[in-house]
């Protein structure tokens, strides 16, 4: 994080963790409620960001991609994801595109590990990839009058479909799915001050567990290193978010994410769960059913807090499980597991095949 930012929020009232990351605003609780139901906008800097730039940037990155990055310009953002030759995520991740650079957001944990794994397949093509950490100041708007707090903010209209991107001079602004109107902007400090500011009239500032509960409620996974390699694609419904292109050609795994979508049925997909527990599930904890305590049916993807209690998540858990209406976390049967409604519905047509 810049330090002239940190000064900025901290002056603004912000608590930080031990890794910067911004955690409230001075009261967490409050935070998270408002979140659900107002207008709110959070500091994202704790999130890493990649930029690839160069002559053969576009081409080598519709290789290694799971969508078509050949469709993204200065108007459209999109989420994708990097798998294994084995279909599976490595990283999934927020992307745009501006100028001649592409920029992608996604856990800072996992930044190292997608440069590594790029970088050896550039061999001598001209693409430049580097941690862009610092290059941007990165936030986020939500709420019902979200839309217009960000047209006041940038003095331009708003996108008003999911995906879509505006580009100003010093800022970037691109509309996310979300159970509220929602916005990732992307500012130079000088920019992201005047954004806050403005933001700051009618909507209130929350740190990052409020924004993840957000992410969450709208069904949008975030890989992160405990799960890394763990989920095809579709298993975290990424096809349903528009993450997936069965279009585009060949990438690492593609054979397996097609041969899923098309041959066969299934097995495993992401839901919205509930859970009251007073200690935060991680990434990766495993969920069981009542009459299988040796192999777990699924997995937590992302958790946050929930106001009203316990801990909201998305978890990829098996089918047959989820619709036995039995699910424990861990297998010890002392953390029931509450199925929740996403906000999307699942293609009635879903037969498709799992490795």
């Amino acid at each position: 994080m810049k330090t002239e930012w940190r000064e900025f929020l901290s002056d603004n009232g912000a608590e930080f963790d031990d890794c910067d990351k911004v955690i409230s605003f001075g009261n967490p609780s409050r935070e998270v409620r408002a979140a659900l139901n107002g207008n709110v906008f959070a500091d994202l800097s704790h999130s890493g960001m990649i930029a690839v730039h160069g002559k053969d940037a576009e081409a080598f990155l519709q290789g290694q991609f799971s969508n078509d990055v050949k469709q993204l310009d200065s108007h459209t953002g999109q989420l994708g994801s990097y798998c294994n030759a084995k279909g599976r995520m490595i990283a999934n991740f927020r992307m745009h595109r501006r100028g001649d650079t592409w920029y992608l957001r996604l856990p800072a944990e996992l930044v190292e590990t997608l440069l590594n794994k790029l970088r050896m397949f550039v061999l001598r093509s001209d693409v430049t990839l580097e941690d862009a950490g610092e290059a941007w100041i990165r936030m986020g708007s939500s709420g019902p009058e979200a839309a217009a707090e960000v047209e006041t903010a940038i003095g331009r209209p708003a996108p008003r479909n999911i995906d879509e991107a505006l580009e100003g001079d010093a800022w970037t602004v691109i509309r996310l799915p979300g159970i509220h109107p929602r916005f990732d902007i992307y500012a130079t400090l000088d920019a992201a001050r005047k954004i806050w500011d403005a933001l700051n009239v009618r909507s209130a500032p929350v740190g990052a567990p409020a924004w993840d509960l957000l992410s969450i409620m709208a069904g949008v996974p975030t890989i992160m290193l405990a799960t890394s390699e763990l989920f095809v694609p579709q298993m975290a419904n990424m096809q349903i978010l528009g993450g997936v292109s069965f279009k585009k050609g060949c990438y690492p795994g593609q054979e397996v994410v097609a041969r899923m979508q098309y041959l066969g049925k299934l097995k495993r997909r992401m839901y919205l769960i509930h859970m009251n527990t007073d200690s935060a599930p991680a990434p990766g904890d495993e969920i069981f059913t009542a009459d299988n305590k040796e192999q777990s049916a699924g997995r937590i993807v992302n958790a946050a807090a929930h106001p009203d209690g316990g801990y909201t998540a998305l978890g990829v858990i098996q089918i047959a499980s989820a619709e036995s209406g039995s699910l424990f976390l861990g297998p010890t049967e002392e953390i029931p597991v509450e199925m929740l409604e996403l906000p999307y519905a699942f293609p009635a047509e879903e037969e498709m095949a799992e490795d």
